[in-house]
């Protein structure tokens, strides 16, 4: 099964059309005929199963013939992540959460933060390929980058609020401490983890310190961690 994603198809819409660069990939490399049958969804929890009207490289349209939703998880998982010194990494990580399970990803940018600048619009095309690629409905939202001080003063009343960092003060572990079925915020610090000034100031806002075990890991592999724990949490 090939996933395509057309993020403007409402639940009403009984046609599609592809647009250039989808159109000569269904005709020119998939070689698809019409009668065939794409399946596509449109990111917001919707599998549309259609048949192909026009098989043409400048322009493919499909018929919506049955329309199946997603069966929707039991919780959600907002994760504010700190973009890695490597940008490979990053992506790494973006790919992998989209495949396992998290609903929207913050960039934020910390006091240790090495990355300042990220690309916005190529994080979006590898959250999207990784959503096709593992057969899902749903897009996670993707936050345009904020400091982790102004991201700390937005409201995060609706979710169970988490930091995870290294430094030597009492700490929960995060398997341990996680409600089932709830909705989840974690935050997850640079490769120079987060400043103590930064660890202060989200225990002032209410978020529990977390432990993800006794290993140092590197950010994207913590974001991994947490993104997998909560997922097992909720089976």
């Amino acid at each position: 099964m090939q996933l395509f994603y057309q993020a403007d198809i409402s639940p009403n819409s009984t046609e599609l059309l592809f647009d250039r660069n989808e159109s000569k990939h269904i005709a020119k490399v998939l070689r698809k005929k019409p009668g065939d049958t794409l399946y596509v969804t449109n990111g917001k929890g919707i599998l549309f199963t259609t048949e192909l009207q026009q098989a043409n490289p400048q322009k493919c349209i499909a018929k919506i013939v049955e329309k199946t939703e997603e069966e929707s998880k039991n919780y959600r998982l907002h994760m504010a992540v700190a973009p890695t010194k490597m940008n490979d990494r990053f992506e790494w990580f973006l790919e992998k959460a989209t495949e396992i399970g998290i609903d929207s990803i913050t960039p934020i940018i910390c006091e240790h933060s090495e990355r300042k600048v990220i690309k916005l619009e190529r994080y979006e095309r590898i959250i999207q390929s990784a959503m096709k690629q593992s057969l899902r409905y749903s897009l996670p939202v993707l936050h345009p980058q904020i400091s982790f001080s102004e991201f700390l003063n937005q409201p995060h009343s609706n979710t169970e609020n988490y930091i995870a960092h290294c430094e030597n003060t009492p700490k929960e572990v995060l398997k341990n401490s996680i409600t089932p079925q709830k909705d989840y915020l974690i935050c997850i610090g640079p490769e120079g983890d987060f400043s103590e000034k930064e660890i202060k100031l989200a225990a002032l806002k209410g978020f529990t310190a977390v432990s993800l075990g006794n290993a140092r890991l590197r950010t994207e592999t913590a974001a991994i961690v947490a993104c997998h724990t909560f997922a097992l949490n909720n089976l």
